[in-house]
């Protein structure tokens, strides 16, 4: 009978979920299938769903248990009333002594397989009707640390048999359509690993926000992991690009983003309670979790355990503070984006926007607006309007009920993996998790614009404020000659757009990273001592918070950056330009006014290329080439395609390469190849000259057409002036495609007119042009229009040659 209640994890599989239910039979595939794969997961066995069965029969629980859930969809009881009465009857049972016996024999042969007497371990729930694909019980039972003793084992695992009944777990069977009866539980007692001195988290094999499958996304935190899984604290935040993991001279981490992690959970050294809430200190505040090595060894399990399930997977990791080991304690099916199959892209915009009065970490893409309505406990849930925008410290299962009738959820504290991320994904609930102070900045009934449709970063707004939901059909989408790629603007908004079936990224303006994420010029952190103003100093000091070198935060936030953009459409090309600030863009960075001269007329003034090897500028400049370089040989995106700005002569494009090589980025090197903005007239009149320096262009149709009209392309006197489709600067483009061709290079558009005029489009295509590129929305539109124009084209050359026949 002993064999029928307790079951070794290495004797378990995945066709065990209906005896252990999906966690446990999870953790028995992995360790069964995977520890040869590398993949480390901790010792340790499961009761059986024959174990609980036996504990409700031997106790004669089930006519009570049939009564109070019938009193219950009768009206007669409350839900809470309800699950009080069941756990009750639960914690007032006893174990038959055989159970007892067969758990507390497994745990001494646990204690005995880690050479450790009495052994911490963690008591995990697991349900027969949990971690399916199609239904997500995540949560809803409970879970219990630094468990140690025989006693307090067996109270444990009465504690999880009585956590069945969890109000959150009644209700959320009885929304699934599950017979409370039929559901049984196992409990999976499992060595602790000790992360209460190192740290644990949470991680994925997709991408959660966007679906983006090709990432695995990693949350670390100090500590036990259950501040990351609550969302009690914000933690660290790592991509990984799985399709470079392979290849172990690359380091493919696209991002690293340090969290708050203002607490930790670790053992309590006294008391009834086993684990207990500290303070994290300065240093390990500043200081990230993982170092990069562990980071990519998470990675590369994320992709194991994903290829062995065959679908994206959610997983729960630790790292052991006493040996340094990282293990996997937990795995199941993602069941939100992995579920999705939508031919259609919603792409939402605000009409109108202002300075965000609350910002955080956005989840989902769209925007919600209404009054807020605070709640900061679950015995307050009732004071909750429905309709309005949930503000609160952080959410647990106990929030659900309350979630789904909200239009929005705004929560103090929280990662993109916390609690309340995870459900209103589930839900489809735009929120905005640790924001730090929503519950002190808000306040109850304001009206407010919640906004995630900017990408990472969530944006709350004072007042209603008018927004737009455009919905972007895919499907059937025709084939093109000509390559349709993306302008993307922003590291955010990489993912958002990675079903377009488009040809790579035609234009990444590094500028905006730079603006967006750094803040900061460049020349300000290698030469700090020229900053003379105070408040300046402390703005440089506060952004570069983590990092001993000023110079290695340019370089690393700013490849971080180039990556993410690049990523999503490797293996297709990534066309990084070169910063194109003019002085007066790059006097607003912060310090940028004590090293850039005031022009009259910036546009065309000390821009582009005229700065890359100016004794001004040099040694800036010398950093966006350590960053490209980092990208393309340490993190391995070779599909980054570097190009010049604003080069107004061959003397000028001979200046700056023999710059770039000096600096690590030698065209031809590695692969490397070099692309010029076609977008001076001299660019035009010498492109055989140029092409014998670059490997392509690209027409930058907004200068081109100011310089070739003598237009500020930036005058709103003049804006009737300002067209693309003028003859003159027709005939430049008809020039600079001839002469590209000619010269056996690629040239390609990157500005929006093929977009705005139909006309424009068929000019392009019907010079040759080999790729355009486009804002994301409006890929699907020009894509359908080019393939026509196509199609026209082919179909006059069709008729022309028949007629030379007859």
């Amino acid at each position: 009978m002993t064999q029928n209640l307790i079951a070794w994890f290495e004797t378990l599989s995945i066709r065990d979920v209906g005896r252990v239910g999906g966690k446990n039979a999870s953790l028995g595939e992995m360790v069964r299938a995977l520890e040869g794969k590398g993949v480390r997961v901790p010792g340790g066995f499961a009761t059986t769903a024959a174990a609980f069965r036996e504990y409700v029969s031997a106790n004669g629980l089930e006519p009570d248990l049939r009564r109070n859930i019938d009193a219950l969809k009768s009206g007669k009881l409350s839900l809470h009333a309800t699950g009080e009465a069941i756990r009750r009857l639960f914690l007032d049972a006893e174990f038959p002594q055989e159970i007892s016996n067969a758990i507390t024999h497994a745990y001494r042969e646990l204690s005995k397989r880690s050479h450790t007497e009495d052994i911490s371990v963690a008591v995990r729930s697991s349900a027969t009707a949990e971690d399916l694909p199609q239904a997500s019980f995540a949560g809803q039972q409970e879970t219990f640390l630094n468990v140690r003793g025989e006693r307090a084992l067996l109270d444990a695992c009465r504690r999880c048999y009585a956590s069945l009944f969890t109000d959150r777990a009644i209700s959320y069977r009885e929304v699934q359509g599950f017979d409370h009866l039929d559901v049984a539980l196992s409990i999976g007692v499992q060595q602790m690993v000790r992360s209460d001195l190192a740290g644990s988290g949470v991680m994925f094999s997709i991408d959660t926000e966007s679906g983006f499958p090709n990432v695995a996304v990693v949350s670390a935190a100090w500590g036990l992991g259950e501040t990351v899984v609550q969302g009690a604290v914000d933690p660290d935040r790592y991509l990984v690009f799985k399709p470079l993991l392979g290849e172990r001279q690359y380091k493919p981490i696209i991002e690293k983003a340090a969290g708050a992690k203002e607490i930790k959970m670790v053992y309590a050294t006294g008391g009834s309670s086993r684990t207990t809430s500290v303070k994290t200190t300065l240093a390990e505040r500043q200081a990230f979790v993982l170092e990069d090595d562990e980071i990519l060894q998470l990675g590369r399990w994320a992709a194991i355990i994903e290829e062995h399930y065959g679908r994206p997977m959610d997983m729960e990791w630790a790292k052991d503070g006493e040996t340094g080991e990282l293990f996997i304690v937990q795995a199941r099916p993602e069941t939100v984006q992995s579920s999705r199959h939508d031919a259609t892209v919603k792409s939402y915009r605000l009409k109108q926007t202002g300075k965000p009065i609350l910002t955080g970490s956005a989840i989902g893409e769209a925007i919600a607006t209404g009054k807020v309505c605070i709640v900061r406990s679950t015995s307050d849930i009732e004071q909750f309007r429905d309709g309005s925008i949930l503000v609160t410290e952080m959410t647990d299962p106990d929030w659900v009920p309350v979630m789904k009738k909200a239009a929005g959820i705004i929560t103090d504290h929280g990662g993109t993996t916390s609690h309340a991320a995870i459900v209103s994904r589930e839900l489809g609930v735009p929120a905005i998790v640790g924001t730090g102070n929503g519950t002190q900045v808000l306040h109850d009934g304001q009206e407010i614009t919640l906004s995630c449709a900017s990408g990472d970063r969530g944006e709350v707004y004072s007042g209603i404020l008018p927004f737009e939901e455009v919905e972007v059909d895919l499907s059937g989408l025709p084939e093109t000659r000509t390559a349709m790629m993306v302008n993307i603007a922003s590291p955010a908004a990489a993912f958002r757009w990675w079903r377009l079936p488009a040809k790579g990224v035609g234009l990444a303006r590094m500028e905006f990273i730079i603006n967006n994420l750094i803040k900061i010029h460049p020349m300000a952190l290698i030469h700090p001592e020229r900053v003379e103003d105070v408040e300046t100093r402390r703005q440089m000091r506060e952004a570069v918070r983590g990092f001993a070198d000023p110079v290695e935060f340019f370089v690393e936030t700013l490849a971080l950056g180039i990556a993410k953009l690049a990523a999503p459409y490797h293996p297709h090309p990534a066309i990084v330009r070169l910063s194109d600030f003019k002085t007066n863009e790059y006097a607003h960075l912060i310090g940028g006014s004590f090293f850039e001269p005031k022009e009259e007329n910036p546009m065309i003034g000390w821009r582009g290329s005229s700065r890359y090897y100016d004794d001004r500028y040099r040694e800036g400049f010398e950093l966006e080439c350590r960053a490209l370089g980092k990208v393309r040989n340490q993190i391995g995106l070779k599909n980054v395609i570097v190009m010049v700005p604003f080069c107004r002569t061959l003397e000028e494009a001979d200046r700056v390469l023999a710059t770039m090589a000096k600096y690590g980025l030698e065209r031809g090197s590695e692969g490397l190849e070099v692309y010029m903005m076609c977008e001076i007239p001299s660019n035009v009149f010498l492109a055989e000259e140029f092409a014998k320096r670059f490997d392509g262009f690209s027409i930058g149709s907004n200068d081109l057409t100011q310089l070739v009209l003598g237009v500020d392309r930036d005058s709103s006197d003049l804006a009737h002036l300002f067209d693309e489709r003028n003859e003159a600067v027709e005939r430049a483009i008809r020039q600079a495609i001839g002469k590209a061709h000619e010269a056996g290079i690629k040239i390609g558009i990157c500005g929006q007119a093929p977009s705005n005029y139909p006309e424009f489009a068929e000019f392009l295509v019907g010079q040759g042009i080999d790729s355009i590129s486009l804002n994301p929305d409006s890929f699907v539109t020009t894509i359908r229009h080019v393939a026509e124009m196509e199609r026209k084209i082919d179909a006059g050359s069709d008729g022309a040659e028949q007629g030379a026949q007859h």
